[in-house]
């Protein structure tokens, strides 16, 4: 089992801006701190399956640190018992390697922390832009991190953060792919190989279908 302590405590921070400051007219960020959760973290191999779950523990991570909740994320097997509990999989589904993806988590963000999500769906990345204001809005009221899913890898990830600048738009894309048990990573590796970075809007698949969850909890 992992331990909080060997996690990696707002990763974001440090990340240098995608543009000048003085291009910049816009940007909106979560409030509070959260953990960063990847492949491996808890010794549990599950690559090529586990990006959603680890992904929902870092949110989880979130909501926990604002609310003072004493328990941790929940386990992968957790998530898919709840998962069952809720009559969204079958009892099969524990144990199993089955992808999760919004809805899920949206889901289990209610389930563990009674915290409802909001759902917005993006029909291909070529509309992304059209709801940066939607994403700006979020984390300007509510401050939580969102999860997207999508792409062509069909891959979740934690945003963060997104900015407005003279150049274009950018999401801050928690990357949960990193394999390696907990406390193996080093903030400045993490910057380095990408795995928290700026992807400008565009740079996303034009074609793909993108999800986001949206926690609709305010930060402290």
């Amino acid at each position: 089992m992992h331990h909080s302590n060997e996690l990696l405590r707002n990763v974001h921070q440090g990340v240098p801006s995608p543009e000048l400051e003085s291009s910049i007219f816009r940007r909106s960020l979560i409030r509070g701190d959260c953990l960063y959760y990847h492949y491996g973290c808890d010794g549990l191999d599950d690559r090529g399956w586990g990006c959603g779950y680890r992904t929902l523990q870092t949110l989880s991570s979130w909501v926990r640190l604002q609310t003072s909740c004493e328990n941790t994320p929940p386990t992968l097997r957790e998530i898919q018992e709840a998962l069952v509990q809720t009559e969204d999989k079958p009892a099969s589904f524990v144990g199993s390697r089955g992808w999760i993806g919004s809805f899920e988590i949206a889901l289990c963000l209610d389930s563990f922390h009674q915290v409802p999500c909001k759902i917005m769906h993006v029909r291909q990345g070529a509309e992304l832009q059209n709801q940066v204001a939607e994403l700006h809005g979020h984390f300007d009221r509510f401050g939580s991190p969102a999860m997207m899913g999508g792409d062509s890898d069909n891959a979740s990830r934690a945003i963060l953060e997104v900015c407005s600048a003279e150049r274009g738009h950018y999401l801050l894309v928690l990357d949960p792919h990193y394999f390696g048990a907990g406390g193996s990573l080093e903030k400045e590796t993490a910057h380095a190989e990408g795995w928290v970075a700026w992807r400008k809007i565009d740079s996303f698949d034009q074609v793909s279908f993108y999800n986001f969850c949206l926690p609709q909890l305010a930060a402290k």
